[in-house]
């Protein structure tokens, strides 16, 4: 918690000393949450926090957007299972116009897919909603801080989703030239016989690929490679 702090300068002529400006005290959030009750909570919780004020409150992304920018805060608050724009989205906008905006992302998720897309989307932090009150103030004085606080399940949940990564990528670098580039036709959704027209080879022959590049992904169908090409 940042305490207002005041400095003593040196005598002046009077024989009385100078206060210098108090540092900056208060952390300036916003709140994006479609639930009115958590809404008015989250508020309350921030106005009761010392060095914390609720500087603005949304219901939507679309309204976030349209007014943010105007009076831009230092944390937001952000959920993720917002209607019609999600979280996420409206990360990703908010980051690209002001991206020294900090955004905490408060959820009930914690799946790693919706975590690393808000991750990459710009999110600097990510708590489950039933964090505690103590356990929220510190996260959002901790991204105010150029920390990047996140759940511990949430954490165990990244870690595993890079090391899925990571062994996707892997598999797909084994696949041999002529697999990986029907890998990458299967991958755009095209149906065999295209396939096997733009690489001049009969059907046959190209079910045998097909069945390499499984068999070297150790997948089932052409929806489980897409999925590992697409983390490769």
């Amino acid at each position: 918690m940042q305490e207002t702090m005041k400095a003593i300068a040196p005598p002046h002529s009077d024989g009385r000393a100078k206060e210098a400006p108090p540092f900056p005290a208060t952390i300036r959030v916003s709140i994006v949450e479609d639930d009115d009750w958590l809404r008015d909570n989250l508020a309350a919780a921030l106005e009761a926090a010392p060095g914390l004020s609720c500087l603005s409150r949304f219901g939507s992304a679309e309204e976030a957007l349209a007014v943010l920018p105007t009076a831009l805060p230092d944390v937001v608050l952000m959920d993720i299972g917002l209607p019609k724009m999600n979280g996420v989205e409206c990360v990703r906008r908010l980051k690209t116009r002001h991206p020294s905006v900090q955004v905490l992302m408060l959820t009930v998720y914690g799946d790693s897919d919706r975590v690393f897309a808000a991750l990459q989307a710009g999110a600097d932090g990510y708590l489950l909603k039933r964090a505690t009150r103590e356990e929220l103030i510190e996260a959002i004085r901790q991204v105010h801080r150029g920390e990047s606080p996140m759940d511990g399940h949430i954490a165990r949940q990244v870690v595993q989703f890079f090391n899925r990564r990571g062994t996707a990528a892997s598999a797909v670098e084994q696949l041999a030239p002529r697999e990986r580039e029907v890998l990458e036709h299967l991958a755009r959704g095209e149906s065999y016989k295209r396939i096997a027209d733009t690489l001049g080879i009969t059907i046959d022959t190209l079910r045998g690929y097909i069945k390499a590049v499984y068999r070297k992904l150790h997948v089932h169908s052409r929806g489980e490679a897409t999925a590992k090409y697409g983390r490769s």
